[in-house]
């Protein structure tokens, strides 16, 4: 499966973004989707996660109440919107498909997006 994400940009403290990450192929609601950060100079973190059906999410801490990850399996697209969005949360955003677990940890994800950034003003 290819990904591709879009809807990073500039926004100020306490704005929304919408991120959309595109899946090609047919078989999109095989796969457990993720969605994960990295700032310069910092790990790849993870920030939600959404179950084949949708009727599974996760997220992260830091994150929680501010953030919805949801999926359109017939648009094969995933959406991560971020509300209350804060200067920490500036960071390239990936989008990842997993098809054995829907799991928080980056390296269990076999298929990523090319990164979209997401750069908050104070």
């Amino acid at each position: 499966v290819q990904l591709q994400a879009s809807g990073g940009g500039l926004v100020q403290a306490g704005g929304s973004l919408r991120l959309s990450c595109a899946a090609s192929g047919r078989t999109f609601n095989s796969y457990h989707m993720g969605w994960f950060r990295q700032a310069p100079g910092k790990e790849r973190e993870f920030v939600a996660a959404i179950s084949r059906s949708g009727g599974s999410t996760n997220y992260a801490d830091s994150v929680k109440g501010r953030v919805t990850i949801s999926r359109d399996n017939a648009k094969n697209t995933v959406y991560l919107q971020m509300n209350s969005l804060k200067p920490e949360d500036t960071a390239a955003y990936y989008c990842a498909a997993e098809i054995r677990l829907m799991t928080t940890d980056h390296r269990q994800y076999d298929y990523w997006g090319q990164g979209t950034q997401v750069t908050v003003s104070s």
